[in-house]
């Protein structure tokens, strides 16, 4: 039987069955050779981050986390992919297949983002003539698309530079092809395969619009009842999410997804950039490779109690391998991640293999 991430000392032995488990790896023995299996809880809500320098498997992790979701039953994995390096995902496997779906033009409903969004996504103070245009196109529950928004504005008594400059500022998010009233539902995205969102092309702006969408609309399906499967959502280069318009969603996910069931696994080599509640919420923490001291700092900040060394102290020093902080079970663990079944994206190029295929040609 193996130790399962997640799931609290009482329920150790409750795996078995059809209780949702994913195998994350096995622990790393003193003499470097494999140890056994260790598993993560799937049954549950989780908040997860995953960290780790640059070229230390934490998208590799990622992706081991996506590949057990899409094996499981009664879960809905979501990935916002902002590197394109997770279409992967459909490739063949090793074993079972990985059932996947790759949006590589996602758009969202203008609805999607609240009056204080659009204001902060487009640059406007909501206290401005400009600013409090769009807060109120943003706020009429008839617009559904940009262009209804337009018109809104147009049909106000403010001064002609204030509706002119609003008009021109939605214009400007028109360009980036990212809104439409049938944009991504939680309804798309509730299904058993796994969803890459890829908003690999768009520009930081247009690419938290897509990522606030997506959050929102999960945790409102879930509220609402809509949807019968528990989103997870996967997150890459999180901080780059955590400092744009997508921040309220995923804490509201972090600090409130719990009673609804909806997960959040947020990855980045920056922790130190992640809001403190990114760290001190979430349950599970898995951790790579890390020197900066501003990175390690923000996670000793959130160290338990009952872990017993410092972080630095249990530090990994190989790609693939991790130390694991488990808050259900007040564990830490020394683990070594499984080889993924599918290709993995993420990998940098090298010179050398392009020389290589130069002299095969």
């Amino acid at each position: 039987m193996s130790f399962v991430i997640g799931r609290g000392e009482g329920k150790q032995g409750s795996q078995t069955g059809n209780v949702p488990t994913g195998h994350l790896g096995s622990y790393r023995a003193l003499d470097g050779s494999e140890g056994a299996r260790l598993s993560l809880d799937l049954d549950g809500p989780h908040a997860m981050l995953i960290v780790g320098k640059r070229g230390y498997g934490k998208s590799y992790t990622l992706g081991v986390v996506a590949e057990e979701l899409a094996r499981s039953d009664g879960v809905a994995p979501v990935i916002v992919d902002p590197m394109g390096v997770f279409a992967t995902l459909a490739e063949p496997a090793e074993g079972d297949s990985i059932p996947t779906t790759v949006l590589d033009r996602p758009t969202v409903t203008p609805s999607s983002l609240d009056p204080r969004s659009w204001c902060a996504m487009l640059g406007l103070s909501p206290e401005s003539g400009a600013g409090g245009l769009v807060w109120r196109a943003a706020a009429d529950d008839s617009t559904r698309t940009l262009e209804e928004m337009r018109l809104t504005v147009e049909s106000t008594d403010a001064p002609v530079a204030d509706r002119r400059a609003a008009i021109n500022h939605l214009e400007f998010a028109a360009s980036w092809d990212v809104f439409d009233a049938d944009g991504l539902t939680a309804a798309d995205l509730a299904g058993g395969e796994v969803t890459v969102v890829d908003v690999s092309g768009l520009d930081p702006a247009p690419m938290n619009a897509v990522a606030r969408g997506v959050a929102e609309g999960l945790y409102r399906a879930r509220i609402d009842g809509n949807v019968d499967r528990l989103p997870w959502l996967l997150i890459d280069e999180a901080h780059a999410f955590f400092r744009g318009i997508a921040e309220p969603a995923l804490e509201t996910i972090l600090t409130r997804g719990r009673a609804p069931g909806v997960s959040l696994v947020a990855a980045t080599q920056r922790p130190s950039a992640i809001p403190a509640v990114g760290i001190s919420q979430s349950d599970i923490l898995v951790s790579h490779r890390l020197t900066s001291r501003a990175d390690l700092g923000a996670l000793e900040d959130a160290r338990p109690t009952y872990m017993q060394s410092t972080l630095a102290e249990r530090m990994p020093t190989e790609p693939g391998e991790v130390v694991v902080i488990d808050d259900a079970t007040e564990t830490v663990h020394a683990v070594r991640i499984r080889q993924r079944a599918t290709p993995h994206g993420g990998s940098s190029p090298r010179a050398r293999d392009v020389v290589l295929e130069g002299s095969s040609k």
